[in-house]
């Protein structure tokens, strides 16, 4: 049991016989104690301030009192205004160690049958580019926060729903036709999701130009885009795509397919993946047939020029299109439409959406319609809004070729990983697979964490240069802390050390501090899970590895004689090891042995 639970048990009999009052222990949440003040676990008296009807300082110092008498954990205590500063005794620390030690996958609860069914989307690409900077943070975010409900025993659905439709399709399947020359990904030697990218970029360029062209024959902007040869060209092929047209559906068909396995390639490395893939071409017609059904029954209305609308000024807000007068779907449609075959595929409890922040208004509307429309979590459905990732030069745009392709990135992470990881000597004596391995976890591992440890609801701008160093709050500074430990233990194991019992030990304050953080590692999973935020698990690592390493600088473990001290020195370096190894992964970050 950890510390906490057992101070919160005992707080809640000392104020049930102090003052009668029942109080559930899972009520009373022990704080870790501020710097500035002595103690180790700090509890708030003001909630009994009124039953007692005494003042906050008189309650603190009952209550710690009683504790102080009747727990065998407390040491002291002190009282500063309302806040019961609690010392723990440094003898019972060696229990918290043990209980760590002793706990199978502590810090994680399993799920069982009965477990709430929670459905985590994210990714979200389209078809006509590859995944880019913006689709890193989605894709990390969302595989993450997977990972960390399941960690709070929930079971969990990771999914995907894929934009494979639309004008922007059409885009690039047009400019594959007038200038590809039939080329394909094996030919010109490139990723399939890169190759059609780069004809999305090329439509655009073909689209600008004959704007030009058009106004400097004495159009307005308006009507050179109304009168452009290209769009209209395109506008058209969507027109044949949606009547099924052979020919244009065996084209999207191959150059979609070329899509999807650059992407699988990039999920691969990047080390997401999904339970089951959606696709904006199956959901959309199903969509479209749920909001007919709430047209019959009256949910919806229709306008004279035939589109669909749903009156949404009774909850606040606006008229919402939902078909347009020619009958075809707007994005709106297509999510009704994946919800309803997602429900019919997964009894499922909670839906989760891992999209940005621009998309706000946009899932406040969803939430409403699909409680309007019969389904059940519809109301209480959670769009985990996060902010945009920027570079230093500014915002990325598509059409123009200015992002920063996913799969570029990482090449280059990797790459600055070994060089610099070569220029500090953490290579030294690694073979060439070795310095490969290591090179592409400590690249992709400084990317995943600058990524994770930020607020997810904060804009970002990301910087590859801040995110690979070996000091500070990176993920290189905390593989190279992990693969200090492993050498740790390492040499421990090559020179036979014994292992005695530690139980008489006394913990000074390095240890204690490093037992007390490991002892929170199980409520910050929990936090994590309720709030969110794959952030507090990152800078829970960061201050984790930051107090081995003070530990590891003022106290001796190999050298050290007393071989129980030793023993428990090293026990305190393997469970560190073993959170910040169980904690990097539910960042999905894998950690180094050696470096």
């Amino acid at each position: 049991m950890s510390v906490d639970i057992i101070i919160a048990q005992a707080v809640s009999k000392a104020v049930k016989e102090l003052y009668g009052a029942d109080t559930p222990a899972c009520d009373i949440v022990p704080q870790a104690t501020r710097k500035e003040f002595e103690g180790n676990l700090t509890v708030v008296v003001f909630p009994w301030v009124k039953i007692a009807r005494k003042s906050p300082e008189a309650v603190g110092q009952e209550i710690g009192a009683w504790l102080e008498a009747n727990e065998p954990a407390i040491e002291k205590f002190n009282v500063v205004k309302g806040f019961l500063n609690i010392t723990i005794a440094p003898a019972f620390w060696n229990s918290v160690l043990e209980h760590i030690a002793s706990t199978p996958d502590y810090g994680i609860k399993t799920s069982g049958e009965n477990s709430p069914l929670v459905m985590v989307e994210y990714s979200s690409p389209n078809t006509n580019k590859p995944l880019h900077l913006g689709h890193v943070r989605n894709n990390l975010l969302g595989f993450s926060l997977s990972q960390i409900l399941e960690a709070c025993g929930n079971r969990v659905i990771k999914t995907n729903i894929v934009n494979d439709r639309g004008i922007h399709i059409c885009k690039s399947m047009l400019a594959w036709q007038k200038w590809g020359e039939g080329i394909t990904p094996e030919t010109a030697g490139k990723k399939g999701d890169h190759l059609i990218g780069d004809f999305y970029v090329l439509f655009d360029k073909h689209y600008k130009a004959e704007i030009k062209e058009l106004e400097s024959n004495g159009m307005s902007k308006e009507e050179a885009e109304s009168a452009s040869p290209l769009m209209k060209e395109a506008r058209a092929m969507l027109v044949k795509w949606e009547n099924k047209d052979p020919e244009i559906r065996a084209l999207w068909e191959m150059m979609n397919s070329w899509v999807y396995s650059g992407f699988d390639e990039t999920y691969k490395r990047m080390g997401v993946g999904f339970d089951k893939i959606y696709y904006e071409s199956d959901t959309y017609l199903e969509g479209k047939e749920k909001v007919l059904e709430g047209l019959d029954s009256g949910k919806m209305y229709r306008k004279e020029d035939g589109s669909v609308w749903a009156d949404l000024t009774g909850e606040g807000l606006d008229h919402k299109l939902l078909l347009r007068s020619d009958g075809t779907s707007v994005y709106m449609t297509q999510d009704i439409g994946t919800a309803k075959l997602r429900y019919e595929d997964y009894p499922i409890d909670k839906m989760i959406y891992v999209v940005g922040n621009e998309q706000n208004y946009h899932f406040q509307v969803l939430s409403i319609l699909l409680d309007r429309l019969g389904f059940k979590w519809g109301k209480d459905l959670v769009h985990f809004s996060y902010g945009m990732v920027e570079l230093p030069e500014g915002k990325m745009k598509s059409r123009e070729g200015t992002v920063v392709d996913a799969d570029d990135l990482m090449d280059d992470m990797v790459s600055t990983a070994r060089s610099v990881s070569a220029e500090l000597g953490k290579l030294d004596g690694l073979n060439d697979e070795e310095i490969a391995r290591i090179s592409e976890m400590v690249g992709l591992g400084a990317l995943k964490y600058f990524l994770l440890k930020v607020d997810p609801r904060k804009n970002i701008t990301f910087n590859p240069k801040e995110s690979i160093d070996f000091n500070g709050n990176t993920g290189p500074f905390i593989q190279y802390t992990y693969a200090r430990i492993c050498s740790v233990l390492r040499k421990a194991a090559d020179e036979n050390m014994e292992t005695v019992s530690y139980v008489n030990v006394t913990p000074g304050e390095r240890e204690i501090s490093l037992i007390q953080t490991l002892a929170d590692f199980p409520a910050t999973v929990e936090a994590a899970g309720q709030s969110y935020s794959p952030a507090l698990i990152a800078n829970y690592i960061y201050d984790l590895v930051k107090i081995y390493n003070q530990f590891y600088h003022d106290c001796s473990i190999l050298k050290e004689t007393d071989a129980a001290i030793r023993s428990m020195r090293l026990e305190l370096s393997r469970q560190t090891a073993r959170v910040i190894k169980t904690g990097m992964a539910l960042l999905g970050i894998d950690v180094p042995e050696r470096m």
